[in-house]
């Protein structure tokens, strides 16, 4: 009996070694033959799988990897030296600084130049800036609720950096600024004593909520989904496709890689003046109130904008510091401190103001603002002479002040948005900190309209005539609430650091570009910006004269112009990339196959099959990949790992490790120690696993 079992167990062994199943003796003949051809099953299994693996070898892909299975591409793993790219920075920095040389020395003939070429972008090229408003939104809608709305913005199964809670309120410090308390009290008023030709009579009880709806729209949906595509674009480029933050080379996929071309250097330049003149402009606001809250608090008049530049001269210098020093985790205390003192000026309002009407107010001027967006978004230069100044004044203006701020505010919500998303970021850019700035100039404008309805407390004769100056309104409303007295320095204090976070972070988007993305730029250069940016808002100041809005205008509005062309073709080449997205392929592959198999277990089986994964010809009519070539440079030139020179090197997708000549991983402690030992071709023997091909 004992022996029996031996001879059973040795059988056993022999069979499984063989690889052929074990038979049973005492099997039946049917059930033998059954165990038959599952075991011919099998070898037939495993010879398509080998004839499988030799064709993927075969086919030669960068790392060994199918362009669908690539999981991403951060910037952070790239191999990158960054250069000071001395041609931008000498090109531009000349012409900044003789612009402000030239403004200095002749600001009436500045003003009589910016005027002009004013005058002619709005009424040849205004619809330019009003186009872009109104399509952007409908673009990013349709991306977020398309399919590609799943792609993340990172690595496929990468979490976000930040919880949605931290996320939101980071996306809430960018939409306050300076701009809010100067605009936030004196632009619905100004609506409400002058409203848009044709919308509403002045000073009415239907002036209240048109004037708030109005403003609403200027800093609502519309103007973040300008900041949105440029955000976009950047964490997708950066995040998924390990491309350098630059505004470039979001253009690749339309011109190559050619970042340090002609051409791409002068994308990179108009980015900088963009966000050198659009930032100016929030500066010079901002030491114009500082001023009068100065001269309200010490009771010291002066004529004409001087205090203003002494307080830019000065609070320029902090900035220059700031980023001399690299005191990055100061300044960034201190502006969610400044973050959390909006909020509490905010609520001071809504408390200290009239409560009661601010409540009713609020849903009425919500709904206002969306009955109400499409009439708005649809006045034309071509109305009338008198639409044709509102606009160019106000609406127009406020597209073009978007465009410049975009390479800023978008650099920002790039770096905060790794790991959503398309959808999510779409959507939280768009909706969160529009709500809440919507909310605040109704809590601040409503409560200058309240005044001004009942008591003509700010324009006594109730006309835009007796309207103060606008960096006066904020303090004028501020003295009909209790407390004006210890709120007004705190105000004070605010936009110092307003001016000082706003300046430094500009000063060090415009240093990345200038130095081909680095995260890390120059000091010196960042301090250089500074220093233009506060020449240009003194520039500003000194062309305005007493309207320093008008300097704003002018030169906000004519700047900006030529970025716009560049974030249309953001958006083409935005389409471009994700139809080539990995998830994108794989998406494509699975539509292709399941209908083909569908359609075959059908025809053959009728009710009754089963999909299996087998290799077929690619000629056949069955293969997913059949009208597909995956070989394509542009499917498969992006994910190629290169050194800090541009050359091929060896990486494995797999571990995520570069590899030397022999196929082993390379110990790098940064990106400098390994350029010169870093192998110059991908080995061979860096295929992906069955697993991974799975």
């Amino acid at each position: 009996m004992n022996n029996d079992r031996t001879k059973r167990n040795d059988s056993h062994d022999e069979s499984a070694a063989s690889g052929e199943p074990e038979i049973d003796i005492r099997m039946g003949p049917k059930l033998q033959e059954q165990q038959e051809k599952a075991a011919r099953k099998k070898r037939v299994r495993k010879e398509r799988t080998k004839k499988a693996k030799r064709f993927i070898e075969e086919i030669e892909y960068p790392h060994g990897i199918h362009p669908a299975l690539v999981p991403g591409v951060s910037i952070e793993d790239q191999l990158v030296r960054y250069r000071v790219d001395k041609g931008i920075l000498v090109i531009v920095g000349l012409l900044i600084v003789g612009f402000v040389a030239w403004g200095i020395a002749a600001p009436e003939q500045v003003l009589n130049v910016s005027t002009a070429a004013l005058q002619w972008v709005m009424s040849n090229l205004g619809w330019v800036f009003n186009g872009l408003a109104i399509v952007l939104v409908i673009f990013l809608l349709c991306i977020a609720f398309s399919r590609y709305g799943r792609i993340p913005l990172g690595l496929d199964g990468e979490k976000p950096e930040f919880s949605t809670g931290s996320w939101a309120a980071m996306l809430f410090a960018a939409g306050i600024g300076i701009a809010i308390i100067f605009f936030g009290p004196y632009e619905p008023l100004q609506y409400f004593l002058d409203p848009r030709p044709g919308a509403y009579d002045p000073a009415t009880v239907e002036a209240v909520k048109g004037a708030m709806a109005q403003a609403a729209l200027h800093w609502g949906v519309n103007a973040w989904a300008i900041y949105a595509i440029v955000g976009l674009t950047v964490a997708y480029m950066s995040f998924r496709r390990g491309r350098l933050p630059l505004m470039s080379s979001v253009l690749e996929p339309l011109f190559g890689k050619k970042s340090d071309s002609l051409g791409g250097r002068i994308i990179d330049s108009l980015a900088i003046v963009a966000t050198l003149f659009g930032t100016a402009s929030s500066l010079g606001l901002g030491s114009l109130q500082i001023a009068r809250g100065a001269q309200i608090v010490t009771g010291w008049n002066t004529t004409g904008n001087t205090v203003a530049i002494v307080i830019i001269m000065v609070l320029t210098i902090g900035t220059i510091l700031s980023a001399v020093s690299g005191v990055t985790k100061g300044i960034r205390r201190l502006s969610n401190i400044n973050m959390v003192m909006a909020v509490g000026l905010a609520f001071f309002f809504f408390v200290a103001g009239p409560t009661v009407f601010l409540v009713n107010i609020i849903p009425g001027v919500v709904v206002d603002y969306f009955a109400t967006a499409p009439e708005a978004l649809s006045a034309t230069m071509a109305d009338s002479p008198e639409m044709q100044e509102f606009l160019s004044t106000w609406t127009t203006f406020y597209w073009a002040w978007w465009v410049s701020w975009s390479p800023f505010v978008g650099v920002f919500t790039a770096k905060i948005s790794r790991g959503r998303t398309i959808r999510q970021f779409v959507l939280g850019v768009l909706f969160i900190p529009s709500s809440i700035i919507i909310l605040a100039f109704t809590i601040l404008g409503g409560t200058a309209i309240y005044l001004q309805h009942t008591q003509q407390a700010i324009a006594p004769d109730g006309t835009i005539e007796s309207l103060p100056k606008p960096e006066n309104i904020f303090f004028t409303v501020l003295d009909y609430l209790p407390g004006a007295a210890l709120i007004a320095p705190v105000v004070m204090v605010m936009l110092a650091i307003f001016f000082i976070t706003t300046a430094d972070s500009a000063s060090l988007v415009n240093a990345q570009l200038t130095q081909g993305g680095n995260p890390k730029p120059n000091r010196l250069i960042t301090a250089f910006w500074a220093l233009c940016m506060a020449g240009i808002a003194v520039v500003m100041l000194l062309v305005g004269g007493e309207s320093a809005l008008t300097g704003l205008q002018n030169f906000i509005t004519v700047t900006a112009l030529p970025f716009t062309f560049v974030i249309v073709l953001m958006c083409v080449g935005l389409v471009k990339d994700l139809r080539n997205d990995p998830q994108t392929l794989r998406a494509n592959y699975t539509q292709q196959a399941l209908k083909s198999m569908v359609r075959r277990g059908i025809e053959k089986h009728g009710d009754d099959f089963a999909i299996s994964i087998e290799p077929t010809s690619s000629t056949s009519k069955y293969a997913a990949g059949a009208t597909f070539d995956s070989k394509a440079e542009d499917l498969t030139a992006w994910y190629q790992r290169t050194d800090e020179d541009g050359n091929p090197v060896n990486y494995d997708y797999s571990t995520g490790e570069y590899l030397d000549d022999s196929g082993d991983p390379i110990e790098m402690d940064s990106s400098e120690e390994s350029a010169s030992s870093l192998p110059s071709q991908p080995p061979q023997s860096s295929q992906p696993t069955d697993e991974d091909k799975s």
